[in-house]
């Protein structure tokens, strides 16, 4: 009875009107993470190859993941180290020289991991790429500055759909493009191809990073409040009530005074979020390199490549179609669920298909059948990510502490991605090597972690914050 009294209220109020979002910016901080995404994951489809034939591993196919995963927990480690820095530094200086920098270190790095020849030479590579790269947190940033609580939703859902097309193209470049003297022998003649087998796709994502920070340079505009030309002056007006927001700069901000459960929760559970991806998309590329007889697909980087992008395809398309439907349908809270609960079964169908492999003697059309479906789940996996950044962006009080917040939330993110691939690819070798629980420990334990964040989840405000009013 008192909620039908109360109803015609509800109704009465006026819908706030969405803003419209600010194409072009938007469109060029897409373009940056775009070019960022095809970069980082270009390299999955060969780094197992690439430390086999390094001569590191004493031809023991099973320890492969050893080293994949401390290469690839590098990058994550020295930004976990610097992200918060570049944040502040961002709200000093602005956040186009951040980005600058940014790009500039993620193309030199590239262009220095396809030259490498020893393992230690692709480890300072990556440092350098996570040292010189806090991209993440700033265009995160600057997503908040252009946006309200009226149209955040709309942008942020732009995010995994982004990432996914560079999680199509990336794998797809690669997988072909590495090696080229193998597949183009008339045209890679030269001996260089030969030295350098894997600079070719290196080279070209170089070529990617160097267009977009040329598109930035002349074409994006500053969002820094202090910083940014008057015209821009109006993004930082409540849109509720015509006033505007304290301009307090980050770094006269207590980050103590940031840690209340409203912020803490999301961050925690992006953190383990962000773990537990990491993990899956380390540990698919080497369970699919990894030789039958171990349990794992035995395929070349070529069709690794080819399942990962057809992965990115799938996510995108499926992403910018259904996600902000999915969104308003389920609510963020119950949708972010449905992913970590994708997660868990991921995890059951990976020790499956490595059962059927060992059954059957190689790849066959249930291997194949099983392979399709896996990739179902890990799109509904990856929806767990646009569902995090709205609750993240939403917990700050104000938009001047957004560099904060996204600060302390890429650094914890970027900590779980550091250990992320090592556990996970350590494990797989671990589980391989000492047929623990018959080589399927690996997907034990993060079937348990999953559902330990299902909990986790549960925290989490049931609504979006208005963080407008």
């Amino acid at each position: 009875m008192i909620a039908s009294e109360t109803t015609p209220l509800v109704l009465a109020e006026a819908p706030k009107p969405k803003t419209p979002l600010p194409k072009l910016q938007l469109g060029i901080l897409l373009t940056i993470q775009l070019a960022e995404g095809i970069t980082s994951t270009s390299i999955f489809p060969y780094i197992n190859q690439l430390i086999s034939e390094l001569g590191i591993t004493g031809g023991d196919d099973a320890v492969v993941g050893y080293y994949a995963g401390i290469i690839e927990s590098l990058f994550f480690v020295a930004q976990a180290l610097t992200v918060l820095r570049w944040s502040r530094l961002s709200d000093r200086i602005g956040r186009k020289p951040v980005l600058v920098i940014g790009l500039s270190g993620a193309c030199i790095s590239i262009l220095c991991f396809g030259l490498s020849t020893t393992f230690w030479s692709l480890v300072i590579s990556r440092c350098m790429c996570g040292f010189l790269n806090g991209n993440v947190g700033v265009m995160k940033t600057m997503m908040g500055e252009l946006t309200d609580s009226s149209n955040m939703a709309q942008a942020f859902a732009l995010i995994p759909t982004v990432w996914s097309l560079g999680g199509f193209l990336g794998p797809l470049m690669g997988g072909t493009l590495a090696r080229p003297q193998d597949h183009w022998p008339v045209i890679f003649t030269n001996p260089f191809w030969r030295n350098y087998p894997y600079f070719l796709p290196c080279a070209v994502a170089a070529c990617v990073l160097f267009l977009a920070l040329f598109t930035m340079a002349f074409f994006l505009e500053e969002s820094l409040p202090t910083k940014r030309r008057p015209k821009l002056t109006s993004v930082t007006l409540d849109v509720s009530s015509g006033e505007s927001l304290p301009q307090c700069p980050m770094a006269d901000i207590s980050l103590r005074s940031l840690l209340t459960p409203t912020v803490v929760i999301p961050i925690a559970n992006y953190a383990m979020f962000a773990f537990l991806e990491i993990s899956r998309r380390a540990l698919v590329p080497l369970f699919f390199s990894t030789p039958t007889y171990l349990g794992g697909l035995g395929f070349d980087p070529s069709s690794i490549g080819s399942w990962l992008a057809l992965f990115g395809i799938m996510d995108g398309v499926f992403q910018a179609l259904l996600f902000a439907k999915l969104v308003d349908w389920l609510g963020p809270k119950r949708l972010f669920s449905v992913s970590v609960s994708a997660y868990a079964l991921l995890m059951v169908m990976l020790s499956i298909m490595s059962w059927l492999v060992r059954a059957r003697g190689g790849v066959d059309y249930a291997v194949t059948f099983a392979l399709l479906f896996q990739l179902v789940l890990s799109v509904i996996c990856s929806m767990g990510l646009g569902t995090l950044l709205m609750f993240i962006t939403a917990s700050a009080p104000t938009k001047n502490a957004l560099g904060a917040i996204n600060g302390l939330g890429q650094t914890s993110s970027s900590v779980a991605r550091a250990v992320g691939p090592a556990f996970a690819t350590s494990l797989f070798a671990a589980s391989k090597e000492h047929n623990l629980l018959g080589g399927n420990a690996v997907f034990v334990i993060l079937f348990m972690l999953a559902g330990a964040l299902i909990w986790l989840g549960s925290q989490l405000p049931d609504e979006i914050k208005d963080r407008d009013e």
